[in-house]
């Protein structure tokens, strides 16, 4: 504590954002002291104007700024393949490799029973929605390769089978325990190509 309440207040904010400890919450707390009153004003405003304008895309739970995301709206995107992540993070790397042109839906979490987090959590509703449309042909199953996501796969697959759409996992290349945002492009892109069916 550095016995200036206001700084420490400040501090604590920051330290509640994930990935962030004590040193380097303080670190940031220090940085913005040095901001001049129109920084600062331009900060508060990003975080005011991201919090009030950013929301979940109606068709894809993705998050955007704009009535329907641009990934949506694209009219070169093949609608017929769907890619299920678990947030906008996970399409952010995809999107980055640039070797995928299907669509995304977003699940926004993981079936976790540990942390309390069942199907009714995550945005399932949407994606059966989504397949009444008969025109879908595929649903990849993208989750990493951790415990939960590994779970909340064999979920979907089970859950979409009735339908009798297509639904394949990434193919192995993600190390198990593995988040998609932490992967390398090539390694994304190969396990994108390389996907399997679920046995």
């Amino acid at each position: 504590m550095s016995g200036i309440e206001s700084l420490d207040i400040l501090t604590e904010q920051f330290a509640r954002l994930p990935g962030i400890g004590r040193k380097s919450a303080q670190r940031l707390a220090f940085s913005l002291l040095k901001y001049s009153p129109e920084e600062i004003e331009a900060f508060i405003g990003a975080i005011r104007d991201a919090k009030e304008k950013i929301h979940r895309c109606p068709t894809c739970q993705n998050l955007t700024d704009r009535d329907i995301c641009p990934i949506c709206s694209d009219p070169g995107r093949d609608r017929t393949v769907i890619c299920v992540v678990e947030d906008a993070r996970a399409v952010m790397a995809f999107e980055k490799v640039r070797s995928f042109r299907g669509v995304y839906h977003v699940l926004h979490g993981l079936i976790s029973p540990m942390s309390g987090v069942t199907p009714d959590a995550l945005s399932l509703r949407e994606l059966l929605l989504r397949l009444e449309d008969a025109s879908v042909r595929e649903v990849i199953v993208a989750t990493g390769a951790t415990t939960e996501g590994e779970a909340t796969a064999m979920y979907i697959a089970r859950l979409l089978q009735p339908l009798g759409v297509k639904v394949t996992r990434l193919a192995h290349g993600i190390p198990f325990g593995g988040e998609l945002e932490y992967a390398d492009e090539i390694t994304l892109s190969r396990a994108l190509e390389g996907r399997r069916d679920f046995d």
